[in-house]
């Protein structure tokens, strides 16, 4: 008889979970998505009251997740952290922007986008991973980058240059990390409607071009980046690392 191929599992079913950013947008999102394919998810961020509505709406519906209230560029703090257990999954959502032009640019502002989108990254991925391989456990990490890791944007140097630099770091890390059977990849959004975003589609030369460029046209919902972590984070993409997954309605397709 004909050996058919089995489909891998989507199941996190006894897997523990980490998402950062967990609070709202795109990293509740994440949360949301890995708690229903049954992982406990640890959501942390830094706003304690906004991170405690995620998890008892998470609790509420069944699911098993806590609460971490953490600082992610306080490196001091998220070393222990990372090192108290080996998360199977690690999800990095937590990220700052400060658009402008680049001849405006403050040291101030450039500093504070990099340590959070650079930095922190940086860290928090090499924390996770000495944790994992410490515990002689596989394990994946997933970055949320951008688009803006693969083009250029109007009013948008140091934000592009923060999620390039995210996704060179990810192919290096994933050629270390192989042989410990840890996976490291990106998941790249186009613009996605969150709180955080809404002011950029209030203004109608922004949201011109924004909907010029998305050749599917329409903004992206929280909802289509769920389905993406949600594979990067389980078996079903267990020979894919070092590598972006772009949710862009074709925006980097020119």
């Amino acid at each position: 008889m004909t050996q058919l191929p089995r489909t891998p599992s989507f199941s996190l079913a006894g897997k523990t979970a980490l998402v950062t950013g967990a609070s709202s947008g795109i990293g509740q999102g994440c949360a949301v998505a890995l708690a229903e394919a049954g992982a406990h998810v640890v959501c942390a961020a830094r706003g304690v009251d906004k991170l405690n509505d995620t998890v008892t709406a998470l609790t509420s519906a069944g699911h098993s997740a806590e609460a971490l209230s953490l600082d992610q560029n306080d490196l001091e703090a998220l070393a222990p952290v990372m090192a108290e257990r080996a998360f199977d999954v690690v999800v990095n959502s937590a990220g700052l922007a400060r658009h402008g032009p680049a001849m405006e640019t403050t040291p101030e502002d450039y500093d504070a986008v990099m340590g959070l989108n650079l930095r922190s990254a940086y860290f928090l991925s090499a924390y996770a991973a000495k944790a994992m391989v410490a515990a002689g456990k596989p394990g994946s990490i997933i970055h949320i980058s951008s688009q803006m890791g693969h083009v250029g944007g109007i009013d948008r140097a140091v934000y592009c240059a923060s999620k390039h630099g995210l996704e060179g770091m990810v192919k290096a890390m994933a050629i270390e990390w192989g042989q410990s059977k840890i996976r490291i990849n990106t998941v790249c959004p186009t613009f996605i409607r969150t709180p955080l975003t809404q002011s950029t589609f209030d203004n109608p030369e922004r949201a011109a071009w924004i909907k010029e460029k998305i050749k599917l046209g329409r903004i992206g919902e929280v909802e289509d980046i769920m389905g993406a972590v949600l594979y990067l984070a389980t078996e079903a993409s267990a020979l894919v690392t070092g590598t972006s997954m772009l949710i862009d309605g074709g925006w980097t397709a020119d």
